[in-house]
């Protein structure tokens, strides 16, 4: 189960990444929503309510979860820049990902909204130096991360949940 729910793994961060390795993470995020838009050309709207796993969330509800996580990870991201050591918020993603926006907002609406906080991510990810990556951020599920490791996670945690749209796709044969 572990590898449905996984498909590529658990996070493993790299402790200090060169610049290189940096500058490869953050060229990785326009090809997150161009990934995401091209898969879901394919899906007829029915296609979009079936859980990717037993138990799992919905391809629609994933979307949805992608948008909420990338606007409090941009959030996170500009508290570690601009205080010392803030405490990131947390969320019940299984509780939000029930509420009536993820029922009733089409998909297309967080495309639209991963797409744009992408560009305004990348801006301020372009224009932050080695020392604003080795800033701290603490989270009550991580404990305190570089945001170095911020960004590896938001990079991984995108990729992680294509990859579950990918298996639903060839699990369902769409």
């Amino acid at each position: 189960m572990d590898h449905i729910r996984f498909p590529i793994g658990q996070f493993k961060p790299v402790i200090n990444p060169t610049d290189e390795e940096r500058v490869f993470l953050i060229n990785r995020i326009p090809e997150i929503i161009k990934t995401l838009r091209m898969i879901l050309s394919n899906m007829e709207p029915a296609q979009i309510n079936i859980p990717y796993r037993q138990d799992g969330w919905t391809v629609k509800q994933i979307v949805h979860h992608l948008a909420d996580n990338d606007m409090n990870a941009y959030l996170r991201f500009k508290r570690a820049l601009t205080e010392e050591g803030p405490m990131a918020n947390s969320y019940r993603e299984d509780l939000w990902a029930e509420l009536s926006d993820y029922k009733n907002i089409p998909i297309e609406d967080s495309l639209l909204l991963i797409e744009i906080l992408h560009k305004r991510f990348l801006i301020l990810l372009n224009h932050s130096t080695t020392e604003d990556f080795r800033r701290i951020l603490k989270t009550q599920a991580l404990g305190e991360v570089t945001l170095d490791i911020a960004l590896q996670r938001f990079i991984w945690h995108n990729e992680h949940h294509i990859a579950q749209i990918q298996s639903s796709i060839k699990k369902n044969e769409y």
